[in-house]
C-alpha cells in the first residue's frame, strides 16, 4: 500500500473489512449452537440429579435435541417471514404515500437529514438528490425511517436452516457421553467437560464480529451456563426416586 493512494487516507493503519454477507446471520448462529449447548446440557443435568439411567438420560436429550432443533427452526422462520411480511406493508403504504402526500415525504426526508447534521445548501442539495425520483425517495426512506437496507435483510429459509441444524450441533457434546459411557456418573462429568468447552469456544467465536475480549466473552458463556445447570441438578434431585 502506498501513502498515495487515495482509496487509503492513513496507510500506516491496516483497512479492516467488515463480516459481510454473514452479519444479518450471526444471531442465529450463536443463538442457534449456544442454545443447543446450554439447553440440552440443563435437561442432562436435570434427569441426571432425578436419578434416570445413562439409557433413560440418553433418550431424553436426543428427544429434547429434536424437538429444540425443529421448535427453533420453526420459530426463526416464521419470526423472519412475518418481520419481512411486515416491512413489505410499510414500504407499500410508503409507495402510497410518496404518490398521494410527496411534499410530506419530502418534509420527512429533509428533516432526517437534518439530524444527522446536514444544514444550509448541503441539506437543500441532498433532499434534491435523494427526492428527485420516485424510486430514490423510496430507497432513502427504507433506509433512514425503518433502517432497512436490502443487503441486510435476512431470508426465513436461511435463518431457519442455520438455527435449525446448529441447535443439533450444539446438543451434542452434552448427549453423546450417554452413547458410549454406561456409567451415568462418569458420562454426565464428560459431557459437563465437552459442553463447557463448547460454550467457551462459542463465546470466544463470537468476539470475531464483536471485537470483544475472548476470553471474558467466554467465561461469561461459560459462567451463566453452569449457573443454570447446578439449579437443573439441584432441581431433579428433587424428584429422585
Amino acid at each position: 500500500m502506498v501513502a498515495d493512494d487515495p482509496l487509503h487516507a492513513d496507510p500506516t493503519v491496516p483497512y479492516v473489512p467488515h463480516v459481510g454477507a454473514s452479519r444479518q446471520y450471526w444471531r442465529d448462529i450463536i443463538l442457534g449452537v449456544n442454545d443447543g449447548l446450554v439447553s440440552i446440557f440443563l435437561l442432562v443435568a436435570g434427569v441426571v440429579g432425578g436419578g434416570l439411567s445413562t439409557k433413560a438420560v440418553l433418550l431424553t436429550a436426543v428427544a429434547g435435541a429434536l424437538a429444540g432443533a425443529v421448535s427453533m427452526a420453526l420459530g426463526e422462520y416464521l419470526a423472519t417471514k412475518s418481520q419481512d411480511q411486515v416491512l413489505q406493508r410499510e414500504l407499500a403504504l410508503e409507495e402510497e404515500h410518496i404518490r398521494h402526500h410527496r411534499p410530506m415525504e419530502v418534509h420527512q426526508l429533509r428533516d432526517m437529514f437534518a439530524e444527522m447534521g446536514i444544514d444550509g445548501e448541503d441539506l437543500e442539495t441532498a433532499v434534491t438528490i435523494f427526492s428527485a425520483t420516485d424510486e430514490r425517495l423510496l430507497a432513502a426512506m427504507q433506509s433512514l425511517e425503518f433502517g432497512v437496507v436490502d443487503s441486510e435483510r435476512r431470508n426465513p429459509y436461511l435463518a431457519a436452516l442455520a438455527s435449525g441444524i446448529l441447535f443439533v450441533v450444539g446438543s451434542a457434546p452434552a448427549t453423546l457421553p450417554f452413547a458410549f459411557v454406561s456409567d451415568v456418573g462418569t458420562a454426565f462429568f464428560a459431557s459437563a467437560v465437552a459442553t463447557g468447552i463448547g460454550l467457551f469456544a462459542v463465546g470466544v467465536a463470537k468476539t470475531r464480529v464483536t471485537m470483544t475480549n475472548p476470553v471474558i466473552s467466554g467465561l461469561e458463556n461459560l459462567v451463566i451456563a453452569g449457573l443454570g445447570a447446578v439449579v437443573a441438578f439441584a432441581v431433579g434431585t428433587t424428584f429422585e426416586g
